[in-house]
């Protein structure tokens, strides 16, 4: 499928603030594949695709986790988690996108991982400093995705973590694994 095909696609799913936002987190992402040597062309499509299932209802979500058998803590869990997750299993059926690297990176962009390939980690940072993000630390942020991709993975799971439990939200238990592999001191 072209790429102006694939934004067709996208647009109907999406309203036009998330539209936009996905096409600014795919610009994000190919700069920080040009800069790390990254795959471009993934880049591009995975930051594209990372919100389609975004604004889906939950229980199409549940009955995901359920039908293909998911990790069942996911069921505790809501959209913030559920629309990479289990959004790259709607991206597969609706988009025909199988590249296990593209899937992977929208998996991860919600929570993470401990082992995250190059591309999983342009994804997650672009997700979070594309331009039109606003949020106290934000500059930090890019400064640290400046400076290598680990840097920025790591400021963004403290970050994270850090407005999670101000919010007394409860943590999919990945995360936590995330924090431990990228942020925590020894």
């Amino acid at each position: 499928m072209s790429r102006s095909e694939l934004l067709d696609k996208i647009g109907m799913q999406l309203s036009a603030s998330r539209f936009a936002h996905v096409q600014r987190v795919a610009k994000v992402a190919v700069e920080l594949a040009h800069q790390y040597g990254g795959d471009v062309q993934r880049a591009d499509v995975a930051g594209l695709v990372h919100d389609y299932a975004k604004q889906r209802p939950d229980a199409e979500f549940k009955q995901l986790i359920q039908q293909e058998k998911l990790d069942p803590l996911l069921l505790q869990a809501n959209n913030g988690i559920w629309h990479g997750v289990v959004g790259a299993e709607i991206i597969k059926r609706e988009l025909g996108i199988h590249d296990a690297a593209i899937l992977n990176a929208v998996r991860r962009h919600t929570i993470g991982d401990v082992n995250m390939t190059t591309l999983d980690k342009i994804i997650f940072i672009a997700d979070f400093i594309e331009p039109g993000r606003d949020f106290p630390g934000v500059d930090q942020a890019r400064a640290a995705a400046a400076q290598s991709l680990d840097a920025g993975v790591s400021f963004e799971v403290v970050h994270t973590l850090e407005f999670l439990l101000s919010k007394r939200a409860r943590i999919y238990p990945k995360t936590i694994d995330t924090y431990n592999a990228w942020a925590a001191k020894p």
